[in-house]
């Protein structure tokens, strides 16, 4: 079983990384960043030694790039069993006086991304009529919130992709999940003066995404939602 994840090195990409490894999935991991993409691979590759990891660096913000690693992929010759599209970026800010360029960039990162990648790979998955797609938004695709600016533009747009797509797939076998967690504590909250203990943890979502992906074929999880037990910051 083969699992790709972007936006892998970190976070909860590698914690969903991780989930899988322990079952026994074989890894391809993206990142943009070479040199923890490159630690994390060598990481899991210690600690599970019994499976296979292949990693590749590329910004999937740009086009080529994201094209260029589905293809990476399909070059393997490895069937597509999970599609996990993780790549994202935050940028705090308000519509009224952000830069313009932020949304071209978030929407290339959080959107994009998902939609090029995808595509490169669904032409094998359709073929076998197999596979899982995961889509992780946020609860901002869900809530307009304040300083939400593009990034909560960009999360909505995940979503209807991510709806759009489910609907397409059914008839060809491949599952699709929209996944919108809260706030879980990754490294981008280091410092941030927030308790770990008020949000979640990593490996809580990557758990609900390694158990909607062992369910029958005949069932599928259309929507993750997990908040903090005390709600939304």
């Amino acid at each position: 079983m083969n699992i790709i994840i972007t936006g892998a090195s970190k976070g909860l990409g590698r914690a969903i990384a991780e989930k899988f490894a322990a079952r026994g999935y074989d890894l391809f991991l993206c990142s943009r960043d070479q040199q923890t993409l490159t630690a994390t691979a060598q990481q899991l590759g210690q600690r599970y030694p019994a499976i296979t990891i292949r990693s590749k660096t590329a910004d999937l913000a740009e086009k080529d790039q994201a094209l260029g690693f589905g293809r990476w992929v399909l070059e393997s010759g490895a069937d597509i069993d999970v599609l996990v599209n993780n790549a994202g970026q935050f940028i705090l800010g308000s519509l009224y006086d952000e830069d313009e360029t932020v949304l071209e960039r978030l929407m290339a990162v959080n959107l994009y991304s998902a939609y090029y990648l995808t595509g490169v790979l669904l032409p094998a998955m359709i073929r076998r009529k197999a596979g899982h797609i995961f889509n992780m938004c946020s609860v901002a695709s869900l809530q307009a919130y304040p300083y939400g600016g593009a990034y909560s533009i960009s999360k909505f747009a995940l979503a209807g992709f991510s709806a759009n797509l489910r609907e397409e797939m059914k008839p060809h076998g491949i599952k699709v999940t929209t996944v919108y967690p809260g706030a879980a504590y990754t490294d981008s909250w280091a410092g941030s003066g927030v308790d770990p203990q008020r949000i979640m943890e990593a490996g809580d979502i990557a758990d609900m995404v390694l158990a909607a992906a062992r369910l029958s074929p005949q069932a599928t999880v259309e929507q993750i939602l997990l908040r903090p037990q005390l709600g939304d910051l």
